[in-house]
């Protein structure tokens, strides 16, 4: 008998040293879901991250286990697992806590490269329109339009336009648009409210199945808040008739009701530099209300609203300022400028099947007009009344997205799945390009019709963790359908085509310990062409691939210092692009990117922080026999950073850096786009409820080009045309002063 008990012990303990599962759910104090938050044993042999709601399973652990819960500026809590940790999912909720570099460990994840996002949300929040795109390291922007128009975006060698070869969605929504008339990938991102953004999440090059549509250069999504710990009204004044006015109000008080809800909203006017005044003005609203079910199911539904005005001097010839004839800050033709408005409505429901697995709908409509008027070539093409254009459109867009999420742990490794279907319709009227007088007669239509583009997808991401080695394939299906009416010819009819692709990527990491990570990326991507292009160009490759490469490292030798690096490259076929300012199509040809990324974050002290990014791409057309061909605009050499201090007095602030080299503005680099050494600062004091802050931009005063490009271009009293560099000036020294009220 005694032998028999013995043996049925030493079973029993055999079979319970294999260790228990604990689940759970991590949330921040006020009760949002904490993405990403590191559940790990003091050895780190036991971890595992919570998922998109919060919850995480890990697998392994015993009664009288120490367990610590983790996450970027929350402070960490220690658990000693008792029996009632494993009789019941446990929810978890972390304090927030001043920002540490501690807080950030190396593990498998596909995102831990780009894990500084997080990391720079926190020490430097974004509180402006330009700051959002800003906050991606590698990523500049230029406005060239009076404040309005979306910003010009550069990133890994690309002069992406206003968004062409990079992904951007808020809370699921597209900001992309297709077939937009002023060019393709449109993407105005001036509708979020900077004090309602939650949370920054990017990654580089094609290498994400979720993502699809002009994911080449890489993506961004940003996430609003679903909760507002406190209420918020501001105030902002600065130079050149510029004001803002914003507020962020929190509409349930009940904390225990199950339900949130708030409002924010934010006025912006100013007249900018300009010796002609932008008359700019922006309205935002938003709303968004929450439901949280049992089990952690969550039903979203939000609406915002925009609309903006402005007027702008365009973009200047050198020759001008060189022989004095108007300053840095004048005008050929001060009648440009333009409007736009998008209102958004959105539904999303998170149901949670089990602790393994959850499923997302997310539902949208967006409806958005358009209107530019622009001058940049002033009278090459008409002597007499100018090469005034307008671009205009009217358009709606409805859309639908399901993803299912399931993880599965076995004995040797963890297997998550992620999978989603969808469909994106746009319904676009009136898509025009006309010349025009004064923004107000229209001379000549060069385009004019209707729009309709639907994109059907599917895709399925796969992830093996064999705890430190991480295997992800994924693979993307995209079918396009396309209508245009050209309201042009004297008989309307109907032009259609249809296209689809296959995007596979496969992503590897390997992590030898917990100071080194190594990641090898590879996928395909793609942009859609201008619906106009594709109609016209029956027969040919109308979805042409990108192909990418990432071969990187993340080295964390203590726990404050953080480097990360990547060498890189991009394939891009041929692509036929719709040029919106002139209404022709022009084959772009092959193109070849390649370079080295680098990134630094260091803790100086508690209070102190220093980052930095630096990027030094080459970017060549490959159909160029001798090899010399530049691709116009493309940055070369870029570098972004600063120190951030935030301590316990209240007083926060920091100085910012950001320097372009240099680069070509045509093929043969005869025109040079002048590269800029930028730096800004901002202090904030904080008292009781009561903030006041100050921010300076171009502390140095530089004078530097925000956008400029090679032009030709023929001023009135003209008899010939010149091609040379044109221009919108950079903000000189402006100082911005703030204050505003917390309860």
């Amino acid at each position: 008998m005694r032998h028999l008990i013995t043996i049925c012990l030493t079973i029993l303990v055999t079979c319970y040293s294999k260790g228990q599962e604990l689940k759970g759910n991590v949330a921040s104090n006020n009760g949002e879901s904490i993405i990403g938050g590191f559940i790990y044993t003091p050895d780190q042999e036991i971890h595992a991250h919570s998922d998109l709601v919060g919850n995480f399973s890990c697998k392994g652990l015993n009664i009288g286990d120490t367990i610590y819960i983790s996450h970027i500026g929350f402070k960490t809590q220690l658990i000693v697992l008792d029996e009632s940790s494993f009789k019941n999912p446990q929810k978890y909720k972390l304090n927030e806590d001043f920002f540490n570099l501690d807080q950030v460990y190396i593990s498998n994840e596909l995102r831990t490269p780009y894990e500084v996002s997080d990391i720079d949300l926190k020490i430097k929040p974004v509180t402006n329109s330009q700051q959002v795109l800003r906050a991606v390291p590698g990523l500049f922007i230029g406005q060239h339009a009076g404040g309005g128009k979306a910003e010009q975006i550069f990133l890994r060698g690309f002069d992406i336009d206003h968004g062409t070869d990079i992904t951007l969605t808020v809370d699921g929504m597209p900001v992309n648009m297709v077939s937009h008339a002023h060019g393709q990938g449109y993407a105005d991102l001036h509708f979020v409210i900077p004090e309602t953004i939650e949370k920054i999440n990017f990654g580089k090059g094609p290498y994400y199945a979720d993502r699809g549509n002009f994911n080449t250069a890489g993506f961004v999504d940003f996430k609003t808040k679903d909760k507002v710990s406190e209420s918020k009204f501001g105030i902002e004044i600065g130079q050149f008739n510029t004001g803002r006015i914003f507020g962020i109000f929190d509409l349930i008080s009940d904390e225990n009701s199950g339900q949130e809800a708030y409002i924010a909203t934010e006025y912006l006017q100013t007249d900018g530099p300009f010796n002609s005044p932008q008359n700019f003005n922006r309205l935002n609203m938003m709303a968004k209300y929450i439901v949280n079910f049992e089990n952690n199911d969550k039903l979203s539904i939000q609406i915002s609203t925009f609309q903006s005005k402005w007027d702008a001097s365009g973009q200047i010839p050198q020759r001008l300022v060189d022989s004095g004839v108007i300053d840095r800050f004048g005008a050929v033709d001060d009648t440009e400028g333009g409007s736009t408005n998008r209102t958004n409505v959105s539904v999303n429901f998170t149901k949670n099947l089990n602790n393994h697995t959850f499923f997302t709908i997310n539902s949208y409509f967006i409806n958005y007009n358009f209107e530019l008027f622009s001058n940049f070539t002033f009278f090459l093409n008409n002597p007499e009344n100018g090469d005034q254009i307008q671009q205009l459109e009217n358009r709606q867009i409805y859309g639908i997205e399901s993803k299912l999420f399931n993880t599965h742990s076995f004995d040797n490794f963890e297997l998550e799945f992620n999978g989603g279907v969808g469909f994106r319709y746009d319904d676009i009227d009136n898509n025009q390009l006309s010349f025009t007088s004064n923004r107000q007669l229209i001379l000549n239509r060069l385009a004019y019709g209707n729009v309709d583009e639907t994109n059907m997808f599917a895709f399925a991401n796969l992830k093996f963790d064999f705890g430190s080695f991480l295997i992800n394939p994924g693979v993307r299906f995209d079918l396009f359908e396309y209508n245009y009416v050209d309201k042009l010819q004297s008989l309307y009819s109907t032009q259609s085509s249809s296209s689809a692709i296959v995007t596979p990527n496969l992503n590897l990491i390997y992590n030898p310990n917990k100071k080194w990570q190594f990641f090898l990326k590879s996928g395909l991507g793609f942009h859609s062409n201008d619906t106009r292009v594709v109609v016209a160009q029956a027969g040919n490759k109308i979805l042409p691939l990108a192909f990418g490469n990432d071969l990187g490292l993340v080295w964390k030798p203590n726990n404050r210092l953080w480097l990360t690096s990547a060498l890189w490259q991009l394939y891009l076929e041929q692509e036929f692009v719709y040029v919106g300012d002139e209404a022709i199509v022009e084959p772009s040809g092959e193109t070849q990117r390649y370079g080295l990324e680098l990134g630094l974050r260091i803790q100086i002290s508690d209070y102190l922080f220093f980052d930095s990014d630096v990027t030094q791409t080459i970017a060549k057309s490959i159909n160029d026999p001798e090899g010399e061909n530049r691709i116009p605009l493309a940055p070369e050499l870029t570098a972004a950073g600063g120190l951030t201090y935030n301590v316990q007095n209240g007083l926060s602030g920091g100085l910012r850096y950001r320097f372009i080299k240099d680069r070509p503005a045509n093929e043969d680099f005869s025109i040079t786009a002048e590269g800029y050494f930028i730096l800004d600062a901002n202090a904030n004091y904080k008292y009781n409820n009561i903030t006041f802050g100050m921010s300076i931009e171009n502390v140095l005063n530089s004078e530097w080009n925000e956008a400029q490009f090679a032009s030709e271009s023929r001023l009135k009293e003209e008899s010939s045309s010149v091609e040379e560099l044109h221009f919108t000036p950079g903000t000189p020294f402006s100082v911005r002063g703030s204050v505003s009220y917390s309860f």
